[in-house]
């Protein structure tokens, strides 16, 4: 493994380049973004909310909303401060918190929203969940392809013209950018190549039939067409901070964090609080790739000036690795295993370049940052 010389990822980080001085494209984007003219592109947005305010629809936009710091600071600057009358659609986390639940209701009530969330079928999705942890060491790839469809679908339905989602990840966290349009704009070829990977009516088995597959089906392309539906990345106009998002949010509602000061395998109590299973998520990222929830967080705020390189070692080193056991019961539950065929699956998915056993029968990190 090698790490980016500027921040702490990992070219092990999935499609992410280095160039030749061991800087990875991440934070080359981070120099690119500095000298953007966020004025111009601010100008940019009012074009666009202007156009939509011309159109006269019920909802000018849909904001994909967990209730977490990014989409809620998005739903209320797109309503109170720029006059949008915004959907918030939720896909239903697989294993909610009472932390998001409470801070959903926060924006709804205190900020004037509507909301349409949408269950999916719970034998259908805890199924899917213990089979993609199984086979890919991934137990929310179905939960990303209804997070990624979902909002188009309501979009479509209710004849929607825009879709505002948060950042484009792969230019912001490090990535493959499909071209300088997709930093602006999301399709379906980029949903498929970098948020599910697969169709979801591959999914089909013994219990999963196709009709049951709904929540997880992108709209035909020319269904959204015939609406137009457009989605944008709210990164795209204006410079993207989760730092930044969290401070705004919390001179807004009263916004809960995690509960034990911290959340496992981070330094942060603020950063993805809706879903209980994403501590697993994250624990299974640094099994398969070898880093973990802090590597993620401490480069992003690296890139953004909001970290030293020298604090961010020290504090992966500390927290990477940590075993999410706060919520490790109701993981057992969700996926319908027992303790030991966890264990049996999350070490078949231990990448043999990055982990070794000790003689005591341990596992050993091959490539730690230094």
């Amino acid at each position: 493994m090698k790490y980016c010389k500027t921040c702490v990822t990992p070219d092990t980080r999935p499609r992410i380049t280095f160039n030749e001085e061991g800087v990875c494209n991440a934070c080359l984007n981070k120099d690119a973004k500095d000298k953007i003219n966020w004025s111009l592109r601010e100008e940019e947005f009012h074009s666009v909310v202007a156009g939509l305010k011309r159109l006269g629809c019920e909802y000018d936009c849909v904001v994909p909303f967990s209730g977490g710091k990014d989409s809620s600071a998005i739903a209320w600057k797109l309503k109170h401060n720029y006059g949008l009358n915004p959907l918030l659609v939720t896909f239903h986390p697989l294993i909610p918190s009472a932390v998001a639940w409470h801070n959903r209701e926060e924006i709804i009530h205190k900020g004037g929203f509507d909301q349409v969330m949408v269950r999916p079928n719970q034998k259908v999705s805890r199924h899917l969940s213990r089979r993609f942890f199984i086979e890919r060491g991934n137990p929310e790839v179905h939960r990303n392809a209804g997070i990624n469809a979902v909002p188009v679908r309501v979009a479509v339905n209710y004849q929607i013209p825009l879709v505002m989602y948060a950042e484009h990840g792969e230019s912001e966290y490090g990535g493959r950018v499909l071209s300088e349009e997709h930093t602006r704009t999301r399709d379906f070829a980029e949903v498929i190549e970098h948020q599910i990977g697969d169709d979801p009516r591959n999914w089909t088995d013994e219990v999963v039939e196709e009709r049951d597959l709904a929540p997880y089906l992108y709209p035909e392309l020319d269904q959204i067409t015939s609406v137009g539906v457009t989605s944008f990345y709210f990164s795209y106009f204006f410079r993207w901070s989760i730092l930044e998002n969290w401070d705004y949010l919390q001179t807004k509602i009263d916004f809960h964090t995690d509960p034990d000061g911290r959340t496992p395998g981070t330094f942060t109590n603020y950063d993805s609080l809706d879903d209980h299973i994403d501590t697993l998520y994250y624990y299974m990222q640094y099994i398969k790739f070898g880093f973990g929830r802090s590597t993620r967080m401490a480069s992003r705020l690296i890139q953004n000036g909001q970290l030293s390189r020298k604090t961010a070692v020290a504090l992966v080193r500390k927290h990477d690795h940590e075993f999410p056991h706060t919520h490790h019961k109701d993981h057992l539950d969700y996926l319908g295993m027992s303790a030991e065929e966890f264990t049996e699956t999350v070490d078949k998915h231990r990448d043999p370049g990055i982990w070794e056993k000790t003689e005591k029968g341990e596992w050993k990190h091959k490539h730690p940052i230094f």
